[in-house]
C-alpha cells in the first residue's frame, strides 16, 4: 500500500487581506489559504463569526510575529439588524426566542444611537469564545448553561444609521477591540422596546486594512489552479504593513549588527518612549522595538535573517 507523500511547505512571509466568505470560520479560512500558499506558518488576527464576511488579515511566516499588534486594532463593520426578533445567539444562526411587533421610525432610531457612542460598558454574549474557568462560554451555552459575565469597557467611535427598510436596519460601526456587534444590536433593540438580532455582518476595515486591499477565497483558488502557489505571493503585503502608523527608526550598519543580536542601541531621531518599527542601514524592516528608560531602542520582536 503506497503512502501519500507529504508536500514540503514553503517559507512565505507577509500579510494577506482576505475577504472572508460567508459560512466559513476564521480558522477554516486560514487553513484553506495556508494550503493554497503551501505556507509553513500562518495565523489570523482576530476571529470573524461564520455569519460574518469581510476583512480578515492573515499573517504568514515572519509576519506572524506582529499579529498581536493587529489584534488590538480598531475595526469597522456594516451590520444588518433585524428588529422585532431576539435569538439565543444574538444573530441569525440562533433560535428565535421572542417576537415583538415593530413600530419604530428612523427618527426614533437616530435618537437612541447617541447613548451607544463613545465609552460604554458591554456584557459579552454567552455565545462567545471568552473563557470561564477554562471553558469557552459558547460550550457552556450549548450545554444550556448561562453564567454571569462582567461588563467590559469598549469604545464606539462611530455608530450611524445607513438605512431602514421595514424591520431591517443597517448600521455602520467603528469600534475598539473586543466589541460585540451582536450585543450592540441586542442592546439597541432592547432600548427600542422590540428586541433585535444581527441578520448579517460585514467587516469593512481592520486597523489600517480595508476591503479595497482584499482578495476573495474564490479568486485565490482560481489563481492557484491556473498558476500554482507561488503566483499567490503577489497578493502579500510586507510584514510591516500593519505598523505603518508607528514611528520608524533607521539604524546604522554598526547599530544594526548589535540590535539584531539583542542589544539596545541608540538611534538619532528616535521618540522618547513607546513602540517603534526598526529598519536596517539598508532600509530593510528588521523588527519592532520599545524605547527603554535610557532612551535606547530595545529589541522586542526581530525578523529572522534570511
Amino acid at each position: 500500500m503506497s503512502q501519500q507523500v507529504k508536500r514540503k511547505r514553503r517559507s512565505v512571509s507577509g500579510i494577506l487581506i482576505l475577504d472572508k466568505p460567508l459560512g466559513v470560520s476564521s480558522n477554516g479560512a486560514l487553513q484553506k489559504v495556508r494550503w493554497l500558499f503551501n505556507s509553513d506558518k500562518g495565523g489570523h488576527t482576530g476571529s470573524l463569526d461564520p455569519l460574518a464576511t469581510g476583512v480578515l488579515p492573515l499573517c504568514f511566516g515572519e509576519a506572524t510575529k506582529f499579529s498581536r499588534y493587529l489584534l488590538d486594532a480598531d475595526k469597522v463593520y456594516e451590520a444588518d439588524v433585524r428588529l422585532g426578533q431576539t435569538t439565543d445567539t444574538g444573530d441569525a444562526e440562533g433560535q428565535v426566542v421572542e417576537i415583538r411587533p415593530v413600530s419604530v421610525t428612523r427618527e426614533q432610531i437616530e435618537a437612541v444611537l447617541p447613548q451607544f457612542r463613545g465609552d460604554i460598558m458591554q456584557v459579552p454574549p454567552m455565545y462567545s469564545a471568552l473563557k470561564q474557568d477554562g471553558q469557552p462560554l459558547y460550550k457552556l451555552a450549548r450545554a444550556g448553561e448561562v453564567v454571569e459575565r462582567k461588563a467590559r469597557p469598549v469604545h464606539i467611535a462611530e455608530l450611524s444609521l445607513l438605512s431602514l427598510d421595514g424591520d431591517l436596519l443597517r448600521l455602520r460601526v467603528s469600534c475598539s477591540k473586543g466589541t460585540y456587534i451582536r450585543t450592540l444590536a441586542e442592546d439597541i433593540g432592547a432600548v427600542l422596546g422590540c428586541g433585535a438580532h444581527v441578520a448579517g455582518l460585514r467587516r469593512t476595515q481592520a486597523g489600517p486594512f480595508d476591503l479595497s486591499q482584499s482578495i476573495t477565497l474564490d479568486q485565490l483558488i482560481a489563481l492557484h489552479e491556473e498558476q500554482g502557489s507561488e503566483a499567490l505571493d503577489v497578493h502579500l503585503l510586507p510584514s510591516d504593513a500593519g505598523l505603518l502608523d508607528w514611528p520608524a527608526v533607521t539604524l546604522t550598519e554598526h547599530t544594526t549588527f548589535y540590535w539584531q543580536n539583542g542589544q539596545p542601541v541608540r538611534a538619532p531621531g528616535a521618540p522618547a518612549s513607546g513602540l517603534v518599527r526598526v529598519y536596517s542601514h539598508a532600509q530593510e524592516f528588521i523588527g519592532v522595538a520599545e524605547i527603554d528608560d535610557d532612551g535606547l531602542v530595545a529589541p522586542r520582536r526581530l525578523i529572522r535573517s534570511q
